[in-house]
């Protein structure tokens, strides 16, 4: 473990935020960013979404600093300072989803090194969520769960399922699965897409400050996944869904506007969930920790309540 940057011009967070670089067991660097609180309730561990970064979840920190939680996040093997494994830096790329139960295990070592104060959440975040639940189905030892806009499907077409899979398929065996998945490629979406119709917020502050995050450290910002990366999301969504859900406290806040990951599988596990909740959040496009400060303040009102209750 070692120091590592933390862009504190960008990401609007408490003055004192550190990070620092870890090695998962495989060797791959990872960032991670850890802000604490003195009197912490707990630590809350905030688990990005594909192409996201320690930074862009600064004000995060500040909302569960409010609340009483320290908060630790990373940038997962792949995006953000974290090691990239291609040459082409812009293409978001892992060869099986379990890798990024590394960068997990890695955290986990580091929270209990630094011993950050118990007991430890997660609020997991898209990819993230598809991470972390597959985290508590290892039996980790987060006492509650808030998710948004979990990654437990991938949206596809059912008539362009059958070809996503043969192709992805195809490409782990042909060998140009580095290459990017069709419709994908290299550009950054909050800097080429228009705030107007975008897949992600309603609240046009909230692009802003994504957006300035970009232009001003364009080394965080990643472009569309590799199709080895497709293949292993596919695979792990598919496993995830035969599995039963696990016995910890959950939440998820899902958007009624949500374009980029698939509903079904969310409202199918949540109404099997024992201990879980599914909160609709009118009009919210895929990040609500993104958009309006209602929504925002709804989800960390929700998510702290939920932790205070499962201690």
């Amino acid at each position: 473990m070692s120091e590592a940057p933390l862009y504190h011009d960008v990401s609007d967070a408490p003055a004192d935020g550190r990070a620092f670089w870890l090695k998962a067991a495989d060797g791959v660097r990872i960032r991670v960013g850890l802000w604490r609180h003195d009197g912490a309730r707990g630590t809350v561990f905030l688990l990005p979404g594909r192409t996201e970064y320690v930074e862009k979840y600064g004000r995060a920190a500040d909302e569960l600093r409010l609340r009483g939680y320290a908060m630790l996040t990373v940038d997962w093997r792949g995006q953000g300072l974290a090691d990239r494994p291609l040459d082409d830096k812009m293409s978001g790329h892992v060869g099986d989803f379990a890798e990024y139960q590394l960068d997990m295990d890695a955290m986990l070592v580091f929270a209990r090194a630094q011993r950050l104060p118990e007991p430890y959440y997660m609020i997991a975040h898209s990819m993230g969520g598809c991470i972390g639940l597959r985290s508590l189905m290892r039996g980790l030892p987060f006492k509650a769960a808030a998710f948004t806009a979990p990654m437990w499907g991938i949206l596809i077409a059912a008539w362009m399922r059958p070809l996503a899979i043969a192709l992805t398929t195809a490409s782990r065996w042909l060998n140009f699965d580095n290459r990017y998945a069709p419709g994908t490629g290299a550009k950054t979406y909050v800097l080429e897409a228009p705030f107007t119709g975008n897949s992600l917020t309603t609240d046009a502050e909230m692009w802003d400050y994504m957006r300035q995050q970009a232009l001003a450290h364009p080394d965080l910002t990643l472009g569309g996944p590799s199709l080895g990366w497709l293949k292993a999301a596919l695979t792990e969504c598919h496993a995830l869904t035969q599995l039963p859900s696990p016995e910890v406290p959950a939440l998820v806040a899902l958007g009624t506007q949500e374009r980029i990951v698939d509903v079904g599988p969310i409202h199918a596990r949540m109404t099997v969930w024992p201990r879980g909740t599914l909160d609709i959040y009118q009009g919210c496009e895929h990040e609500v920790l993104m958009e309006r400060a209602s929504a925002r303040d709804n989800f960390f009102e929700s998510a702290t309540k939920l932790f205070h209750k499962n201690r």
